[in-house]
């Protein structure tokens, strides 16, 4: 196994000596990584990228040009974050306190966003803290999150709703043919998947289009609270 290769910093970056960049990670032009923030092994931080104090990456993130992730964000491993997003850090924004005098960080508590793994926030983007975005789930370009998003789930809009599900590939899932020709239209269960075998009570079955993988969707009566969880690899 060859070394690791140390971190790239591009001479206009302002990187704080107290930020930990992991080996393989590159810090483009312009871009600012704040006190005690840590970025694991091979992330790109793009140009004019913030990253905000103690700011916590894993492995292989991307941050593109101009996104803005203010503390206390925390990434997961293999999370995309689009030009010009922005996770946010304030319940209730304000310059002043009631009597005028600016406000100081005693004045104020942060919220942070959380992102978990493989997921991807499209460009311009706002996360509005304090939410979680699930393990593989899209965020749509534009959209203003407000509320917490399932694992795989394809959100999009003002505020974000989901529209769908994604798989690893980040490709939209399908239903399982058998599925959907039968489905009923409540929340009942899809009768059957692609091996004949009767669809578990409360569920539905997709399929991702890209690497084939098989996922169950759990129903919910509110549809907004359904899941799904990969069952194939």
């Amino acid at each position: 196994m060859s070394p690791a290769s140390p971190a790239r910093i591009a001479p206009s970056a302002d990187v704080s000596p107290d930020a930990t960049i992991g080996e393989g990670s590159s810090i483009w032009h312009l871009a600012q990584v704040r006190e005690h923030a840590v970025l694991g092994e091979g992330c790109i931080v793009g140009r004019g990228a913030y990253i905000g104090e103690g700011v916590r990456m894993g492995r292989n993130c991307k941050v593109q040009n101009y996104a803005l992730i203010y503390e206390p964000a925390r990434l997961a491993d293999g999370v995309f974050v689009g030009p010009a997003v922005t996770f946010t850090n304030d319940h209730f924004p304000r310059a002043v306190n009631p009597d005028g005098s600016l406000k100081s960080a005693s004045d104020w508590e942060p919220v942070g966003v959380t992102v978990e793994e493989g997921a991807s926030i499209g460009a311009r983007a706002v996360c509005v803290a304090p939410v979680r975005i699930g393990a593989w789930a899209t965020v749509a370009a534009g959209a203003v999150v407000t509320k917490d998003v399932p694992a795989h789930a394809l959100v999009a809009g003002v505020p974000a709703r989901r529209i769908g599900w994604v798989g690893r590939a980040g490709e939209p899932l399908v239903p399982v043919e058998d599925d959907a020709a039968n489905a009923p239209t409540g929340n009942d269960a899809a009768p059957a998947d692609v091996a004949g075998e009767p669809a578990p009570a409360g569920m539905r079955r997709w399929r991702c289009p890209a690497t084939g993988a098989l996922y169950e969707e759990t129903l919910a009566a509110n549809s907004s609270e359904n899941t799904i969880r990969e069952v194939t690899h």
